[in-house]
């Protein structure tokens, strides 16, 4: 097996300084399972030589996750333990920011009985909301990046087994994270640099409405009033810059809630909660889904809509063109952090709230007077590729092309 030791230092180093950007005096929280501790440990060496106050490490395990639904009785389902939601609610009040390092199986609950999993989907997500509001509004910074797992790996190359398929997903996020280069962090400093001009004319422009359209796309996308386009890093409620998802290729906003019309299809899978579903879309009316359809996974998507109210609106669009460094491996990878930096893409559920002009600040009723969903919920799902044109509206009904067979033209 390859060497890595020298890559796993630089990704510590670039996932605590440039997508926490941790400061001085500033605690970390790593959540991981087995096959990130190796990462995590480094983060936990980088954190401390930049004074951070305290890492704390939390570790998740698929094994004993599965277990809930395969052997858990009725009040495994029931309710969320409240002592963890305080937990992170305490440490995001102390001034911590949490970094995942994510290493997924996407069909980990394929057998798991999707009843259960919605249940306790939807029970989790709402006592975890007052937490989620701390990162919604960058008042928490965090990032998420992955290292590959034997499950991972063996979905994105079926062709290969156990350690030959680690390495090959090895090299492959290690492109896609910018990992192979002699100075990653400034090379995502000069990265971020080229998506914030994209964000830069975008708000400058102010547009009303995007018109999407493609195989089995045709909608029309009123965006949130006072919405503000966010490109690469992120501010947190503080002004201070972090990179959230690791890698990133989009520049997204806010959509409307209620000014969404016409039919959207995906391109990609989705693997949410363990389960794949294949070849979906929707119909929208006023912004929420009417109607839907899968080829696979019918019965996922059905559970996620029933969230709760706001889980069948739009909270994101985002906008990645086709010619892009994750799109041009070809390479499905079965994980919505990297699939969905190879594709434009919508997400179902929450907006984010800095996605809105002073957002950070806003209560959840001076969001939604702006537009912007709430929901229990974020699912993103991808929509473009190389027949995709989208076309921008701005508020005196001028009309202009950005995006052309996939990719930017502006």
């Amino acid at each position: 097996m390859k060497d890595r030791s020298e890559m796993l230092r630089k990704y510590a180093a670039l996932a605590v300084r440039v997508g926490i950007n941790l400061e001085e005096k500033e605690g970390l929280v790593i959540t991981t399972g087995p096959d990130g501790l190796p990462l995590a440990r480094l983060a936990a060496e980088e954190a401390y030589s930049m004074g951070a106050k305290n890492v704390e490490l939390i570790i998740n395990d698929d094994k004993v996750t599965l277990s809930r639904y395969i052997n858990g009785k009725e009040i495994a389902f029931e309710e969320f333990p409240s002592w963890k939601t305080a937990m992170f609610e305490g440490m995001y009040k102390d001034n911590y920011h949490h970094l995942f390092i994510i290493s997924p199986d996407p069909e980990l609950l394929k057998d798991a009985d999707p009843v259960k999993v919605g249940a306790y989907q939807k029970v989790s997500s709402a006592a975890m909301a007052p937490v989620m509001r701390y990162r919604m509004t960058g008042v928490t910074k965090w990032a998420i990046v992955a290292v590959p797992s034997i499950p991972w790996a063996e979905s994105v190359f079926p062709e290969l087994k156990g350690d030959e398929a680690v390495e090959a997903l090895w090299d492959e996020i290690e492109k896609a994270s910018r990992l192979d280069v002699e100075d990653p962090v400034t090379a995502w400093r000069d990265h971020d640099a080229n998506l914030k001009k994209r964000m830069e004319y975008l708000n400058t422009r102010n547009f009303e409405k995007l018109n999407f359209k493609g195989p089995g796309t045709d909608l029309e996308v009123y965006l949130a009033n006072e919405h503000w386009w966010i490109g690469g890093s992120s501010d947190s409620s503080k002004g201070v810059p972090y990179m959230a998802n690791m890698p990133t290729e989009e520049v997204f906003t806010a959509p409307h809630k209620l000014k969404v019309n016409g039919t959207l299809r995906s391109t990609k899978p989705l693997s949410y909660n363990g389960k794949i579903v294949e070849d979906f879309g929707f119909t929208f009316k006023d912004g929420a889904v009417t109607d839907f359809y899968a080829a696979k996974g019918a019965e996922v998507l059905e559970a996620l809509l029933k969230n709760d109210d706001g889980a069948r609106y739009l909270g994101e669009v985002a906008l990645v063109q086709d010619d892009s460094p994750i799109s041009n491996t070809g390479i499905l990878f079965n994980n919505t952090l990297f699939d969905e930096n190879a594709s434009v893409h919508f997400a179902l559920g929450r907006a984010y709230g800095y996605s809105i002009r002073n957002g950070s600040t806003m209560t959840l009723d001076e969001l939604a007077e702006k537009g912007a969903n709430y929901s229990l919920i974020h699912v993103d799902f991808m929509v473009g590729g190389p027949s995709l044109d989208i076309t921008a509206t701005d508020h005196e009904g001028n009309t202009i092309d950005i995006f052309r067979n996939g990719n930017w033209v502006i």
